[in-house]
């Protein structure tokens, strides 16, 4: 009996739990690429599965067996969002350092320059509107704060002042991103749009 089991296991390639295990991955970010642009569209709670399912060209059933329900493919989006945002601000001051630069103003060049990706930017205010009422993403999104913290900070000498200064900064780039003030021609809009440098609270 023992050799029948052992013959039915070795008759099994080794190679095949892998190739299975990839084709998941490969669905899986398929799904999330396809997700990104339709949740930044319809919001977190107004884009449906289905339509993600038909954007990445499988079925709405299989889009449930990668992400048990919907809330978990949400959160996916958003931490794929966020990974970006992070790793845009790592890089920005690596650079810097390396050309000698200011680390502070690379990340508000690169953030500037990131957030004209229109599909990010959407994402990031779904994700912050969502917040209240989805406990998982609002942890993701206190966890990223936490993590570009731990990048901005140590760039200012943990000056409270500063570190505020830079994300309200940023914040307020996100809104004027968003409704697209740099197009208003009133001194309101100049005056917005007109920002002191992001390592300068004064």
């Amino acid at each position: 009996m023992s050799e029948c089991i052992l013959t039915d296991v070795t008759m099994v390639p080794p190679s095949s739990a892998t190739r299975t295990l990839s084709t998941a991955e490969d669905r899986r970010e398929a799904v999330i690429q396809a997700g990104m642009p339709l949740f930044a569209a319809g919001g977190i709670h107004g884009t449906s599965t289905l339509a993600v399912a038909k954007a990445a060209g499988i079925s709405q059933a299989y889009v449930f067996r990668l992400f048990p329900t919907k809330a978990d493919l949400a959160l996916a989006i958003v931490q794929r969002c966020n990974d970006r945002v992070v790793s845009t601000f790592t890089a920005a001051v690596a650079a810097a350092r390396a050309a000698g630069d200011d680390p502070v103003h690379a990340m508000g060049e690169a953030y500037a320059e990131l957030i004209g990706d229109r599909t990010l930017l959407l994402l990031q205010l779904h994700a912050h509107a969502a917040a209240p009422q989805e406990p998982a993403i609002q942890a993701a999104m206190r966890d990223t704060f936490r993590r570009l913290h731990a990048i901005v900070a140590p760039e200012v000498e943990h000056d409270a002042e500063r570190v505020t200064h830079f994300f309200a900064t940023g914040m307020l780039m996100n809104v004027m991103t968003a409704l697209d003030v740099l197009a208003v021609d009133e001194p309101w809009a100049q005056m917005l749009c007109t920002l002191p440098e992001l390592d300068d609270p004064a």
